[in-house]
């Protein structure tokens, strides 16, 4: 029997279950032993043989779980119909609590197999987490508490599970709102919270003493199972973009904890004292988080300043001269590029090592003859350029200005350097071609030997 014609006959067989639950038909062994526990074996055969899982870790450990859980649905079936041990039943149970540390291996590879998220992109799903187990741990368990004073493995089974459940939904829901939504992702999705739900409304029953076997909540766990199964046929695209956590919801994590805290400490004993373990975690993560993401901005403010300074002078380099142009088109201004004069023979004559030196000391010379807001770029060798803001005149002064700087020589190991500049003046009238139209100009006055030449 293929693994397709199972993906159709187990919701028909969970239909017919329901169908014997909604309209009360005599049930039995066949329908509460066989039928039932016959669904769940065909979520494990569907999981199985699902052909779209790429993660060689999670189809395996995903059976194992569903196995495990399988386990104690048929032990604790049989134990409805004939009589066991009591020890049998903490089998059940058992088998029941080992089917979560698989699940949360299992959820997490199957939601996202290829991804690998960045730093801030865990703790951010571990503080929605933590915080919606606090939240859960506040509100859910503190009520059941009571009710287990004196049957230890009762109390004990009686908080693991909703323990258990309540990290397996945070786990993977904060896994889906980082990864983002896909066919996959919403039907596993859906079968967790199904399954919590089930979980919560059994335990409530359960400690009320309404819980009766073979009632129609026990299909809940199945309709649970059957989505995250069919969620493993379903496609997980990952277009490779950044689906970020909202900020909104770590915040709320963080408020959240914050607040459950300070309410402890307002008034000891009102709130279990296991809910503080999430709470400061949740806090302490996100102090983490913050000062990494302090961090990385600080690291990209500085990546970004290097990517646009020129390494040898320190100066703004072409990219950075570049980027400034295209702001520079509703401005009044112009555009100096200056391209030195006898530089080549001083790497020839002296080695670069010189050469460099004479570079730095040339920029240091060109910012100190520039006013303020005059932007000094190196393009790269021995030519630079300036952007300036004012009007022509003031620009063809400060070029006879900067190659005046150049007119004595430079001292380089006691030996003494001279080079010139020869400087292209482009006036901006709102044109895409002042970069061209002052580079025409300086190789221009470089040809010509006019020093300065205006265009």
């Amino acid at each position: 029997m293929s693994a397709r014609i199972v993906r159709i006959i187990a919701p028909a067989l969970l239909i017919i279950h329901l169908f014997i639950h909604l309209f009360k038909i005599n049930a039995g062994i066949w329908s509460e032993l066989y039928l039932y526990n016959l669904i769940g074996l065909c979520a494990i055969v569907i999981v199985a043989f699902a052909p779209r899982i790429t993660d060689p870790l999670s189809k395996p450990t995903l059976v194992i779980a569903l196995a495990l859980w399988l386990v104690g649905s048929l032990i604790s079936s049989f134990a409805s119909f004939y009589l066991i041990g009591a020890q049998m039943h903490q089998f059940s149970n058992i088998a029941y609590l080992l089917f979560y540390p698989f699940a949360l291996f299992a959820l997490p590879r199957l939601i996202n197999p290829v991804r690998k998220f960045s730093v801030i992109e865990i703790f951010d799903s571990s503080i929605v987490g933590l915080g919606l187990s606090t939240l859960g741990a506040t509100l859910i368990l503190k009520p059941v508490l009571p009710h287990f004073g004196g049957e230890i493995w009762e109390a004990f089974f009686a908080i693991s599970f909703p323990l258990a459940d309540l990290l397996l939904i945070s786990l993977t829901f904060a896994v889906v709102i980082a990864q983002g939504f896909s066919a996959r992702n919403l039907l596993v999705l859906l079968g967790v919270v199904a399954f919590t739900i089930t979980d919560f409304i059994f335990l409530w029953q359960h400690i009320n003493g309404n819980y009766s076997f073979g009632s129609v909540l026990d299909d809940g766990w199945l309709i649970a199972l059957l989505l995250i199964a069919e969620g493993c046929w379903r496609n997980n695209k990952d277009d490779g973009s950044r689906h970020n956590v909202d900020p909104i919801y770590i915040v709320l994590a963080v408020f959240l904890s914050a607040t459950l805290l300070a309410l402890i400490a307002i008034r000891p004993g009102y709130f279990p004292s296991f809910v503080l373990l999430p709470a400061i975690t949740t806090l302490i993560l996100a102090f983490i988080r913050m000062t990494i993401a302090l961090k990385q901005a600080r690291n990209i403010g500085h990546e970004r300043i290097l990517a646009r300074t020129d390494e040898l002078t320190g100066l703004p380099n072409r990219r950075r001269l570049i980027s400034e142009i295209e702001n520079f088109i509703d401005k009044t201004g112009s555009l100096l590029l200056l391209d030195l004069d006898g530089f080549k023979p001083v790497n020839d004559m002296y080695g670069h090592e010189a050469g460099d030196r004479v570079l730095q000391q040339v920029s240091m010379r060109f910012s100190r003859a520039l006013p303020h807001g005059a932007l000094l770029a190196r393009l790269g060798g021995d030519e630079f350029g300036v952007l300036f803001e004012g009007s022509y005149e003031t620009a063809m002064d400060l070029a006879l200005a900067l190659r005046a700087t150049l007119s004595y020589p430079f001292n380089i190991d006691d030996q003494h350097i001279t080079i010139g500049v020869s400087i292209g003046v482009a006036q901006n009238n709102g044109g895409q071609d002042l970069l061209r139209r002052a580079d025409d100009a300086m190789y221009r006055a470089k040809r010509e030997g006019l020093g300065v030449c205006r265009l």
